[in-house]
């Protein structure tokens, strides 16, 4: 599709980068991004056609998100704020439910909003340069993208309350020392290192991969015995596969295996 907020770009046979295109407003989702992103994650989750890996990043060198675009909400009626809202958590729904693995690559500075995007993706690599923020009770509301469901989920209830109820900035060194982000990266490098991450992925069977990410996922929302049933029905769709069997064989001959999703 002819996207006006995003970029899309494929960097070799199976992985797509996607970049948040608005760096006038470093950034900053508005409507007509909440439409794209929610019509891209669909669209994309349900034909991902050759794609197995995305790498999501932000245009410019100053920010990946500067979360939502204030001057759009700027006198905005109660209805349309809740329309607009009801648009955005489609987009990050759809993001989090997404079945292909998505790395963000934050480029710049994330707030708010733009901070809740890069946590539902499955891993973050984050610029040593930029700052990270959910500054939302500052605004008088709070964070409505997820934020504090995957923040919690990352760096602990106590962490995640610290963070949000105070609304300050952190770093991204302080970031991976709570295990919110997998990387603290120069500026300069951070979507070069997630594309290597990227590229490693791609290469790997692309059926096991979305049945592992799956299977982590639901896993850890019920206990360890349930999770590991779930994880067992997540392998045995695996073992009646043409990769499987590729991969096996491959393995016995000394080769690069072939898989082909099959």
């Amino acid at each position: 599709m002819d996207y006006q907020t995003l970029k899309l770009d494929a960097s070799g046979p199976h992985l797509l980068v996607v970049t948040l295109n608005r760096p006038k407003a470093l950034n900053a989702l508005n409507t007509q991004m909440g439409r794209e992103l929610h019509e891209l994650w669909t669209r994309l989750g349900a034909e991902p056609g050759e794609t197995r890996c995305v790498v999501l990043t932000g245009s410019g060198e100053r920010a990946f998100c500067a979360g939502a675009d204030l001057k759009e909400r700027d006198g905005m009626a109660q209805a349309d704020w809740q329309v607009q809202h009801e648009l955005f958590e489609r987009g990050f729904m759809a993001l989090m439910e997404f079945p292909l693995p998505v790395l963000a690559a934050v480029n710049g500075h994330a707030f708010g909003g733009g901070l809740e995007i890069a946590l539902c993706c499955d891993f973050i690599y984050a610029s040593s340069a930029a700052r990270f923020a959910l500054p939302e009770v500052r605004l008088g509301i709070m964070p409505g993208g997820g934020g504090t469901q995957n923040l919690a989920r990352a760096a602990g209830e106590r962490r995640a309350k610290e963070l949000i109820l105070s609304g300050r900035q952190f770093t991204a060194a302080e970031g991976v020392d709570w295990g919110i982000f997998n990387r603290a990266c120069e500026s300069v490098s951070v979507l070069n290192d997630a594309l290597e991450t990227a590229r490693a992925i791609a290469e790997n069977a692309p059926l096991s991969v979305r049945q592992a990410k799956k299977s982590i996922r639901y896993g850890l929302q019920t206990d360890l015995l349930t999770g590991y049933r779930f994880e067992i029905e997540a392998y045995n769709r695996l073992v009646d596969t043409d990769d499987r069997r590729e991969g096996v064989r491959a393995f016995n001959e000394k080769r690069k295996p072939v898989f082909r999703g099959k």
